[in-house]
């Protein structure tokens, strides 16, 4: 396994389309997450865990930090074949698969046991059907947040009268709805971009998950800090189809082990990296407030109602995605 670095990165121009001439497979992950996120973290264990499963005949290399492809390329680059796989994060596909955004409806896909359930469930299996449609196959979904965070700087954002007139950052059109029913001033960006934003005052308060808020030093441009179980993000592997149908069934079986194995492995690792991140960030100087169960109602009477109508308004497939979660 190789962690790429910038200077590598011209080598997926001459490389030949999925694969090289060596005998070994080459399997080439571009995801934009900084080295210190967790999920990042992951991505090289699961690296590891696919070379030691195939004896090393599989040489899995991780272009991270947007090195090789931006997150809006990341589709397109699978689909067409120019990398073997990417990991993205569901809110981006905005309208290209609506029915990605329904883990992110407010305060609808926070609870844990629901989390749990949802590797092999029925509403996991909806959402792969979609992105093959799309020309990608998904092989792994990577639990990421459900301890979401609201930053700012010139005051905390307790409660719902507090984002009236705050530039935040956004998330994608449909979720932003709950935001701007809150008051707020959404604009969606990748979280590549975020921390310079907050820095330059483009936008005053950022929203992310907590792990994210620590690993991207958000603590260095914003005083403040609410932790709410607002939403919860995956971020997920998927392959170009024809590729991973072309692997030896011996390699194929190994990648899907692996992929199987940090899928259930997320969830134990995401839920104790929020924690420590908390502890991080109140240790680095934020101030931070958790939002109390009653400070949540509020959240989810104001916010969740026109996000949830936006996202059965977006699909003819959205009611059959919620009624999966609702089963879970």
């Amino acid at each position: 396994m190789k962690r790429k670095s910038t200077l590598a990165v011209a080598a997926l121009a001459l490389t030949l389309p999925l694969g090289s001439l060596h005998a070994e497979t080459v399997f080439r992950i571009s995801h934009q997450l900084p080295p210190a996120h967790h999920i990042a973290q992951l991505v090289e264990a699961f690296a590891a865990d696919v070379e030691a499963r195939t004896d090393g005949a599989v040489d899995v290399q991780i272009f991270g930090a947007s090195q090789a492809y931006k997150p809006d390329q990341h589709h397109p680059a699978v689909a067409r074949g120019e990398i073997e796989g990417a990991i993205a994060v569901n809110f981006q596909w905005g309208n290209t698969i609506p029915e990605m955004n329904v883990v992110t409806i407010p305060y609808f896909f926070t609870d844990l046991a629901r989390i749990e359930a949802f590797p092999g469930s029925k509403a996991a299996d909806l959402l792969d059907a979609k992105l093959l449609e799309k020309g990608v196959e998904n092989i792994a979904w990577l639990y990421t947040t459900r301890q979401s965070i609201f930053t700012s700087s010139k005051r905390p954002l307790i409660t719902v009268e507090d984002f009236e007139g705050v530039k935040i950052r956004g998330l994608n059109k449909l979720v932003d709805e709950g935001l701007v029913a809150a008051g707020a001033a959404p604009a969606a960006m990748p979280g590549s971009e975020v921390y310079q934003a907050l820095q330059t005052g483009v936008i005053d308060a950022g929203l992310t998950d907590v792990s994210a808020a620590f690993s991207r030093k958000y603590y260095e441009v914003q005083e403040f800090g609410t932790v709410a179980p607002f939403f919860t993000v995956y971020f997920h592997l998927f392959v170009n189809p024809a590729w991973y149908a072309g692997l030896p069934e011996a390699e194929r079986a190994a990648i899907a082990e692996a992929a199987d194995a940090a899928e259930l492995e997320s969830i134990p690792l995401t839920e104790s990296t929020a924690e420590a991140a908390i502890d991080e960030l109140q240790k680095a100087g934020m101030k931070l407030h958790i939002q109390t169960p009653e400070e949540s109602a509020a959240f989810s009477a104001v916010m969740q109602p026109p996000v949830m109508e936006a996202f059965k308004a977006s699909s003819p497939d959205a009611e059959a995605i919620i009624e999966a979660v609702e089963q879970l």
